[in-house]
């Protein structure tokens, strides 16, 4: 049989020239297909690093900036049940592995347990060093923590620091998942094509460019898009970034519709991010930072247009004492009521451009203009502001079914008179507001170049105690305590006195207050007790047989939270060889109740030695005999307040009757302060008072002075 090369052959071999074509085609596909799939692996993961990093470490710095202002004034007053409620509220957020806040030196004060066992150790982990010498916001990063660190800063002076760790580990794991099932879908996807691809090009080999254009048109167009859309999401353009909405029924329409739904929830969350970031979460209102941003915007506005403005700050007086006498919830629902009137009396005085921010802690701020209505300059708007202020937060607040009168104290500052710049008027606002704390509280006061001065003289003031122990500047007095019952001298409380060498004396509730606020009455307070019991030791050996007589010493609140207490006192003890049945501390009735834990764990440890504790100032606050029984005492010195008007006054008269007879029923002592008058004497001697001192009995005497009445 003869073999020709016919049509047949000739188609057959076209056909056979056409597969091989379509094999290198399909080969060529094959490549590209896979570089196309590593490609968009490879930009979906950097896009989704970059947007879901971004936007962790948007969220973290906001969170942290946030917190480390929160924590100002709990950290400058040492406040650890404030600074505890917001680590655990900041430690409660999703993803948070850890919240540290720290004092200067990088000493840990809080991790938001309840139990606190890392208090006073120090940062010793990779980061810390950075975290510790960082001046300003810092993240961080390790292989599964991104660390966001800020400073807590009280003007511009550093005080100490918080550190948020936020846990990658979940993030990289969705990361990996999206990755991989994207992945799965592309190679499915890449099969499916293929395969049509072959079937097609078996028929016809121009079906071959015809996929190609296929692919190009429903392939690589929507993953190039899906990549443009995500590099606009990591500008945080989110409406940019929405890719066309599509019909199409494949995974291609699959990964489309998810990657819009994804962009929708990231601008979501980006907003209720930027919402959490300038709302302040208890009361609502604007918090800090976009206030910040407001008084800048408007200061930028007003340069050279000749107009004014009126920043106000209000500060409620005493609301340290809600919180420690009634609670933190309390102290939130006062804030809540406060804050409620603040925008009530804002909206009907401040006028349409006033603003109103909670500026943090008790502090609320606002921002008025003059009244284009009226006529009335930032000025007069101010003040008639800070009137209906004064008078409507003068009113009683109902927290717990009870009445709690607190008022608040404003500053008032003015633009462009007293300063041209935020910094400058929000430090002149804070300190008007501080004159109008020092003018008797529940007032306002406008700023004055002379306020300037008296917080230098504070300043100076705070630095001219730093060395005036060592100076032999302070010194103790003893006021003597007698027993009522028979007039005999039992004992001397030691009291504090300053004699500089420029300004003569100065008195105790100033200094003290620079003390306490300074926190040198940490250093001052082991001084003064150990100098008051070596005193105590020489009124032992010159009285000889007689009965010894006791030293009360007072002690600070910070004293009291420090932890080191009783082994400060068990050394000034060991030390001096006092007896400690001679020994009485002293605090009032605010510090031990403020934390009754901490304070019957530390007041018991001391009693355990023999040491007496008696609480100051009794009945000046909310607290009543019931809390007695919880706290371990041993007498409480009822408040010079009552005693002054006892011969005048039934109801101070029935009040300290009242304490004495339940305090007695109690088995305490009962010392009465500030006996000025013969007849309170009778009249506590009648009630069966046990102890009195005061003007009447005895002054103050320096050691000389008191050895002689020994």
């Amino acid at each position: 049989m003869n073999l020709r090369y016919g049509l047949q052959a000739r188609f057959l071999a076209l056909m056979a020239l056409a597969l091989l074509v379509v094999l290198g085609l399909m080969t060529l596909l094959w490549s590209r297909q896979g570089r196309m799939q590593a490609e968009v692996e490879t930009v979906t993961r950097d896009g989704m690093e970059r947007i879901v990093g971004a936007s962790v470490r948007r969220q973290g710095e906001g969170m942290v900036t946030q917190l480390a202002e929160s924590l100002a004034n709990p950290l400058y007053y040492f406040d650890l049940d404030a600074i505890g409620v917001l680590s655990r509220a900041a430690l409660n957020q999703p993803g948070i592995r850890y919240v540290l806040v720290y004092d200067g030196a990088g000493n840990i004060l809080h991790d938001g347990s309840e139990e606190i066992p890392s208090y006073g150790k120090r940062m010793d982990d990779a980061m810390a060093p950075q975290v510790v010498a960082a001046p300003q916001l810092l993240t961080q990063f390790s292989d599964d923590v991104m660390d966001v660190s800020a400073p807590v800063l009280i003007g511009n002076e550093r005080i100490g620091g918080v550190r948020v760790g936020y846990d990658l580990r979940g993030l990289r794991n969705d990361q990996d998942a999206a990755v991989s099932e994207l992945r799965m879908r592309l190679n499915e996807l890449g099969r499916r094509q293929l395969l049509w691809v072959v079937v097609l090009s078996a028929s016809l080999v121009g079906l071959g460019v015809l996929m190609l254009w296929l692919i190009q048109r429903f392939l690589v167009q929507p993953i190039r898009q899906l990549a443009d859309a995500a590099h606009a999401i990591e500008m945080g353009r989110f409406e940019v970034a929405r890719t066309p909405v599509s019909t199409r029924n494949d995974e291609v329409g699959d990964l489309l519709r998810a990657f819009n739904r994804m962009n929708t929830s990231v601008a979501r969350h980006d907003r209720e991010i930027r919402r959490m970031a300038y709302t302040d979460a208890l009361t609502s209102l604007a918090n800090r930072l976009a206030f910040r941003e407001t008084l800048d915007e408007r200061l930028l506005q007003m340069q050279g247009a000749g107009r004014q403005l009126a920043l106000l700050f209000a500060d409620i007086d005493d609301f340290k004492r809600v919180n420690d006498t009634l609670g933190h919830d309390a102290g939130d629902e006062v804030l809540l009521q406060f804050a409620q009137r603040i925008r009530e009396t804002v909206k009907r005085i401040g006028g349409a451009g006033a603003a109103l921010a909670r500026f943090g802690g008790d502090e609320f701020v606002i921002l008025v203009e003059p009244d284009a209505h009226t006529g009335q300059d930032a000025r007069e708007v101010a003040s008639r502001l800070a009137e209906a202020l004064v008078t409507e937060l003068g009113q009683p607040i109902t927290v717990h079914e009870r009445q709690v009168f607190l008022g608040t104290s404003i500053g008032i500052t003015l633009f462009p008179q007293d300063a041209a710049g935020a910094n400058a008027l929000m430090k002149n606002g804070d300190i008007a507001m501080y004159q109008a704390k020092v003018a008797g509280k529940n007032c306002y006061r406008f700023y004055s170049r002379a306020m300037d001065q008296a917080v230098e003289r504070r300043v100076h003031l705070e630095h001219e105690l730093r060395g005036a122990w060592d100076r032999g500047e302070l010194s103790l007095v003893y006021q003597p305590v007698y027993r009522v019952s028979d007039n005999a001298l039992l004992g001397a409380e030691a009291l504090l006195r300053w004699q500089h060498p420029e300004h003569g004396a100065i008195a105790p509730s100033v200094f003290i207050d620079v003390a306490e606020q300074s926190g040198l009455i940490e250093t001052l307070g082991p001084q003064v007790l150990r100098a008051a019991c070596e005193d105590a030791v020489r009124w032992s050996a010159q009285r000889g047989d007689r009965e010894p007589l006791f030293v009360s010493v007072n002690l600070s609140p910070r004293q009291l939270r420090s932890g080191d207490l009783p082994r400060i006192v068990a050394d000034v003890l060991g030390d001096t060889g006092l007896h400690p049945r001679q020994l009485h501390l002293e605090l009032t009735e605010t510090a031990v109740l403020g934390d009754e834990s901490l304070a019957s764990a530390m007041l018991s440890q001391l009693r355990d030695t023999g040491v007496q504790v008696w609480l100051d100032d009794f009945g000046t606050g909310f607290s009543g005999l019931s809390h007695l029984r919880r706290v371990p005492i041993d007498g409480v010195k009822i408040d010079r307040s009552f005693i002054a008007d006892i011969l005048r006054d039934p109801d101070d008269l029935a009040l300290t009757t009242a304490i004495i007879a339940m305090a007695h029923s109690l088995g305490i002592i009962v010392v009465a302060e500030g006996v000025e008058r013969e007849g309170q004497y009778e009249l506590l001697r009648e009630r069966d008072c046990d102890l009195a001192q005061g003007y009447l009995l005895g002054h103050p005497l320096h050691m000389d002075e008191f050895q002689k009445l020994l």
